[in-house]
């Protein structure tokens, strides 16, 4: 990929694009000189990082210049640098749009940029760190295009959609989806949401941040300093609720409110931060959750991660080296009856081989025998047992049939589900 020298491009195209300010719940068109340099790279960045799909946009000071990265389909790729005296006025004009203090160089902020683009509306989450050659800028993409998705699309095999359908229509309970920053566990909750009848059910959401705005009869609130995740979740209990959903649990107090609401006739849908399925019982408790509780109010366990798809326009038919058949558990039989693909590169694909991503999961529901032995503390190994019996299959098992099918490469599977392959 040949990099791009920012201070170099021609900003005429920047006209489709605008930055919006909020000043007191009122929304104007961020001001600067149509020509002036700043205003014109950084429109030019977003306006490339959006026409690529791109999920974050990196800007990393180094010593000589200030560098500029793309995470596309979950991957970090250089588009470009910026001498440094180009990229004080770039890095000043991207924190006025964010609502940060451009006089502050020697204090993390977090903000907000809103957008228009080609028509669209769209914002970003913006955050900045002060680091050794100057302040590291990052941005990730909020596109409510992106989270509209419907939750049949996702990737899950037909009997794991199937449960986690009857899953989230329960009355009350406890529902988690978890896995690491960037695994689509947002995209899930979403569409899992759009699921449930909003017309007759109170559903109320807390989020860090609002990645995709419902249109009509559902409730968000937005995280700060001052209306925090526990905060917000008493408030929410006081207000009659029927689902709440909660962008994450990040503290002890977080989960004992949750698990109180699941308990009391509430729906509760949220993430955790977890290696797989089982796991999220033992990392609870560790949240200093009893396990009488976890077991009375558990519902459904979602793990989950995402693997690039093979671009259709390149994609050829490919042979699993043998390391890659023994770490995915692939049989001389399953090897020989399995058409494996794996794209060459095209400008399609921007030379990568893959376009798109696609999930792979992991599904334990909170049967009688599963709750009865997180009851009695039962270890790991029980747990998954029991999990077994009811069904389930591992993100790694999910992630090689997606692979023998051809939709994904072996070397991906692996890279997004390694941990389960040293357990196995």
């Amino acid at each position: 990929m040949n990099l791009r020298d920012y201070s170099q491009t021609n900003f005429g195209a920047a006209k489709r694009f605008r930055l919006i300010l909020r000043e007191q719940g009122v929304m104007r068109e961020m001001g600067g000189q149509e020509m002036s340099l700043a205003v014109g790279i950084v429109d030019n960045i977003l306006i490339n990082a959006l026409e690529s799909a791109s999920s974050d946009v990196h800007l990393q000071p180094e010593r000589e210049q200030l560098r500029i990265r793309y995470r596309q389909d979950g991957v970090l790729v250089d588009a470009g640098q910026l001498p440094p005296e180009q990229a004080t006025n770039v890095l000043a004009r991207l924190k006025l749009a964010a609502g940060m203090r451009i006089d502050e160089t020697r204090e993390p902020q977090d903000g907000r940029i809103d957008m228009e683009f080609m028509g669209r509306r769209l914002s970003a989450r913006a955050s900045c760190i002060p680091c050794l050659n100057g302040e590291k800028f990052v941005m990730r993409i909020l596109d409510p295009a992106a989270m509209r998705v419907d939750l049949d699309r996702l990737g899950m095999p037909e009997d794991v959609l199937i449960r986690w359908k009857r899953a989230i229509q329960v009355p009350y309970g406890l529902i988690l989806v978890t896995g690491p920053t960037g695994s689509g566990k947002s995209s899930t909750l979403y569409a899992s949401l759009h699921q449930l009848d909003s017309k007759s059910r109170n559903i109320v959401t807390v989020e860090d941040p609002i990645e995709y705005e419902y249109e009509r009869n559902i409730v968000q609130v937005q995280v700060t300093e001052k209306m925090t995740f526990p905060k917000v979740m008493r408030t929410f209990l006081r207000q009659d609720p029927d689902v709440m959903l909660v962008g994450e649990m990040r503290d002890p107090e977080s989960l004992a409110i949750g698990i109180q609401a699941g308990l009391t006739g509430h729906l509760v849908l949220t993430t955790l931060h977890t290696n797989n399925a089982v796991e999220s019982i033992g990392r609870m408790i560790d949240m200093q959750a009893e396990p009488y509780l976890i077991a009375g109010v558990l519902v459904a366990i979602m793990a989950q991660r995402l693997v690039r798809l093979n671009c259709p326009k390149c994609r050829k038919p490919y042979q699993p080296t043998e390391e890659e058949a023994l770490a995915l558990g692939l049989t001389p039989e399953e090897l020989a009856s399995a058409t494996f693909f794996k794209g060459e590169g095209c400008a399609d694909c921007r030379g990568t081989g893959y376009k798109g991503r696609i999930g792979v999961f992991e599904l334990v529901l909170g049967t009688q025998e599963f709750r009865a032995a997180i009851a009695r503390r039962a270890g790991l190994q029980e747990l998954q047992q029991l999990a077994r019996n009811q069904g389930y299959r591992s993100m790694l098992e999910d992630g090689r049939e997606k692979a023998m099918r051809g939709w994904t490469t072996p070397e991906e599977v692996l890279r997004a589900v390694y941990t389960q392959t040293l357990d196995d």
